[in-house]
């Protein structure tokens, strides 16, 4: 037994790398004491125990087998005890297949636990008709039992929740089945082990590692794009956690039809599971998000029409919109100031000219005495008469929140009028939208129609 077991150990030496064996299967040492068809193997704590059961129960067996054909099982335990050892047995038959018993469950501490960003759960997730199919997809895939889909298949523009919902279901997954191995990384991370893992002579323990995994998380699948090499490896990773049964979601900027260099078979499989689509957000969304975000920030205060500006202005993605109230936030405490409209499009110019669709003052002259059933002359005409002067009020307004006209163009656009006009609609209208459900109503619809 002493000579097989110096054989095993040159052999796992060669095939795992110095590195690997040094750490993880050097410390292991042969406890002669059991019978002479059972190898016993002992560790010197519970972590390493766990992780060489997770990555070599299958190895060591074989190792063995190949050097002493009569051993019929391998137990690997953690020193000096002898409970709850890993058993790798041979049926009574002839089959050359081990059966590996399923061990007790590690504790918490010995599981390997996934970088989940804290604030992505299912609760701080907005939902609205542009993700609630996404959403619906997630939770359900989180949910204990068995696997109703796989793989989900997440695609949205950057910033728009994907990864945010990948973090949710891992989150949620982990306080459903305490124990479970999650394990969530980028496609580009995926790419890096699996090449660090071949330069090292180590590719058997990055197998194991991830095809372990109860939940396995990748995120943006487009960054290994026309990689022959690790495209392999995904594959037949994929193929191992469906064959399994296990939880697998896959996230990318596109469609799978649309992702120019991933290999057709692995396409393939991702249309076997679900796949979901989150679509840009919309107006209210936006809003609804920034309203989320300030409820977060203690002892700040962020004027509605602040919100509402941002919400108008920035319609590229949810990132970009929170990082331009969090800067206009910052830039108030860091000054002093009093976070208003003036301030908030001062500290955010080159963001808002960056991000603003070109919205013209006679764009909004024409939706405007439409919505109202005016003539656009009416606008920009004396008249003072109330069915006129409101709607004169809102266009002017709009003006001021979605184009960047000064304040004595805007009012040379209405008929020639001085900029204090200019400024008194604005605050008018502001003041109205608080009071008024109906000004409110037609200053948001029209908001979404330009936008559109």
């Amino acid at each position: 037994m002493a000579r097989a077991w110096a054989r095993v150990r040159t052999n796992l030496r060669e095939s795992a790398g110095a590195r690997l064996f040094d750490q993880w299967l050097k410390p292991m040492q042969l406890d002669d004491s059991g019978d002479d068809d059972r190898v016993r193997l002992t560790l010197p704590s519970a972590f390493m125990t766990n992780w060489v059961r997770s990555h070599y129960a299958d190895r060591l067996f074989h190792e063995f087998r190949a050097v002493l054909p009569h051993i019929r099982a391998v137990a690997i335990e953690t020193a000096p005890t002898r409970h709850t050892p890993a058993v790798i047995t041979m049926a009574p038959a002839e089959a050359p297949a081990p059966v590996l018993s399923a061990p007790e469950a590690p504790e918490p501490s010995d599981v390997e636990r996934p970088a989940l960003e804290p604030r992505y759960t299912f609760d701080r997730f907005v939902v609205d008709a542009s993700n609630r199919v996404a959403f619906n997809a997630a939770r359900a895939l989180a949910e204990p039992g068995p696997v109703r889909f796989s793989p989900l298949f997440l695609h949205s523009g950057t910033g728009q929740g994907k990864t945010h919902l990948m973090h949710a279901i891992g989150h949620s997954f982990i306080a459903a089945v305490p124990g479970a191995r999650v394990i969530a990384m980028s496609a580009e991370r995926f790419m890096f082990d699996f090449v660090a893992a071949l330069r090292a002579r180590d590719t058997f323990a990055f197998k194991a590692r991830l095809r372990s995994a109860d939940l396995l998380l990748i995120d943006d699948l487009q960054f290994i794009a026309g990689k022959d090499a690790t495209q392999e490896e995904f594959f037949h990773t994929v193929n191992e956690i469906m064959a399994a049964g296990k939880r697998l979601v896959i996230s990318a900027d596109r469609c799978p039809q649309a992702l120019d260099g991933i290999e057709q078979r692995i396409l393939g499989r991702m249309a076997i599971g679900l796949v979901a689509d989150i679509k840009a957000p919309s107006l209210e969304l936006r809003r609804t998000i920034l309203d989320r975000k300030v409820a977060d920030l203690p002892d700040t205060r962020v004027p509605h029409e602040v919100l509402d500006m941002l919400a108008a202005r920035i319609t590229g993605n949810i990132r970009e919109l929170e990082g331009a109230l969090n800067r206009v936030v910052a830039y108030a405490q860091l000054t002093g100031e009093t976070i208003d409209l003036d301030f908030a499009i001062a500290t955010l110019g080159d963001v808002l000219r960056g991000s603003q669709r070109r919205v013209t003052i006679d764009e909004i002259q024409k939706l405007v005495s439409t919505h109202f059933d005016l003539k656009p002359i009416d606008l920009v005409s004396a008249r003072r008469a109330r069915a006129v002067a409101r709607p004169r009020q809102i266009a002017m307004y709009l003006s001021k929140r979605l184009t960047t006209r000064s304040l004595p163009e805007i009012g040379r656009k209405f008929g020639g009028r001085d900029h204090s006009t200019v400024i008194h609609a604005v605050r008018r209208i502001e003041e109205l939208r608080d009071s008024d459900r109906e000004v409110d109503g037609a200053v948001r619809t029209l908001m979404r129609e330009l936008e559109g």
